[in-house]
């Protein structure tokens, strides 16, 4: 049982409050408080989803763990780019989940692993069987897939010692300057959307580095190296910096430029696990990125796109 504690801030629902200081839906808020799993310790009322919280209201949330879910592997076609017997990396698409979570419980990577590797069973939990780094649902390109647990411990070391390179490819808004350069700012929870990410004191080290590899119209084409491995990061920073990605509708806006965000993941290189050589792979810049490069008037033949393919 996870305990969650917090102090409203402001007249609201006791749901809404959940929602905004727990990290979880509405409607799940809901469900605790209808089996006894909230209480308001400086007050004596019956709580119920419709009470009116108010500024200094202590609130203390018991979260049960979540039921394991039963993973029945699923035949989606995978795009392999490399394959032994210690790892699998794939070229991941647009559109598709990594692993399954509140809302999304079939047709993810996942699903899509175990119906090829069913000895993934087991490695790194229950829901995410393999899993040693992410890709958010619509950005497209390289991830590494770890098929047993000793693989699993060394691709792991090396995301958190920072010896793994993951290079993408971003289009933010704005004409970015200088041409090179850092973001360092600490990443952590958003103070009052608590399923989001910011620039939050307090939050934990993140850096990224880029360089401008060219300006199409009012944009500007990045290749950005994460340093660190924070959930958004890349997404959070060149937001943080008035220079959001575009499409993001997150940290962004929409764009009627293409309908999701323009964010793939070009370059991952590691060590192999079975012999420590430094292998590097690079994924082309897919259709739907390149066609919106098109429209913003970068010529097919140009050396800009070429370079990415």
């Amino acid at each position: 049982m996870k305990r969650v504690e917090f102090t409203a801030t402001a007249f609201d629902r006791l749901d809404r409050a959940m929602a905004g200081n727990c990290g979880v839906s509405r409607a799940y808020a809901q469900r605790l408080i209808d089996q006894g799993h909230v209480t308001v310790a400086n007050r004596e009322v019956r709580v119920s989803h419709k009470l009116k919280v108010k500024p200094g209201d202590r609130i203390h949330v018991d979260i049960p763990p979540a039921e394991p879910l039963p993973l029945v592997p699923e035949d989606i076609p995978l795009q392999i780019v490399y394959e032994d017997r210690d790892l699998m990396v794939i070229d991941k698409p647009a559109g598709m989940v990594v692993h399954p979570a509140p809302g999304k419980y079939t047709g993810t990577l996942v699903h899509a692993l175990l119906a090829r590797c069913p000895e993934l069973n087991g490695i790194n939990g229950l829901l995410r069987p393999g899993i040693v780094h992410r890709l958010d649902k619509d950005t497209s390109g390289l991830i590494v897939i770890a098929r047993h647990a000793a693989s699993h411990l060394d691709l792991s070391r090396q995301m958190k010692e920072r010896t793994a390179r993951k290079v993408y490819v971003a289009l933010v808004a704005g004409q970015l300057t200088p041409e090179r350069g850092s973001i360092e700012a600490p990443i952590g929870r958003h103070p009052r959307e608590r399923k989001l990410m910011a620039v939050v004191a307090g939050g934990r080290e993140a850096r990224t580095s880029y360089r401008v590899l060219g300006y199409v119209g009012s944009y500007t084409l990045v290749e950005a190296v994460l340093e660190t491995g924070r959930t958004h990061q890349i997404r959070v920073h060149f937001a943080s910096i008035g220079h959001p990605v575009v499409g993001d509708r997150v940290y962004g806006r929409k764009t009627p430029i293409l309908p999701r965000q323009f964010l793939h993941a070009h370059i991952l290189g590691f060590r192999l696990p079975s012999s420590g050589e430094y292998i590097e792979f690079r994924s082309p810049l897919p259709p739907d990125l390149s066609e919106a490069l098109e429209r913003l008037g970068l010529e097919p033949s140009s050396g800009l796109l070429k370079a990415l393919q």
